[in-house]
């Protein structure tokens, strides 16, 4: 008798908004963008007061950021996006909105997964790694000169 193989299953991606949803991505997109995590994943979207907040506690910036990774081990961890930031730095990029939570949660991704940008060779690697993802999901290169 043959042998089915199991469905891989599907590693659990969390959405919490602690922000009003008008204008914020749907879960729905927020989960497909950050598919590339490879254990359980809580994607948070908060307000500028909590982004603040977290910086400060984790790592000492007085400031609202746009993206931070807490990672847990095996690629698993929070992504926290603060959308007022989000939204800004959208604007002055002149990149929809989508396309820029997109790179975020991609670049977080890959925070989740070892990849950083300490060194100038880090970071090259990185970016390499988020523009390929990004193109796959529909999106240009968040670095490319315009």
């Amino acid at each position: 008798m043959p042998t089915r193989s199991r469905p891989r299953k599907a590693h659990k991606i969390v959405v919490q908004y602690a922000v009003p949803r008008r204008g914020v991505p749907g879960a729905a997109s927020l989960r497909r963008w950050a598919a590339g995590a490879p254990a359980g994943v809580v994607l948070r979207v908060v307000g500028a007061r909590e982004g603040r907040e977290l910086n400060r506690r984790f790592r000492n910036r007085d400031y609202a950021t746009n993206v931070l990774s807490f990672p847990y081990g095996g690629g698993s961890g929070d992504i926290v996006l603060c959308h007022p930031v989000v939204e800004k730095e959208a604007r002055e990029q002149r990149k929809t909105l989508a396309a820029h939570y997109a790179h975020l949660v991609v670049h977080g991704v890959l925070h989740l997964r070892g990849f950083d940008h300490a060194s100038k060779a880090d970071a090259s690697r990185m970016e390499r790694e988020e523009a390929r993802r990004l193109r796959r999901l529909g999106f240009g290169d968040p670095y490319a000169l315009e």
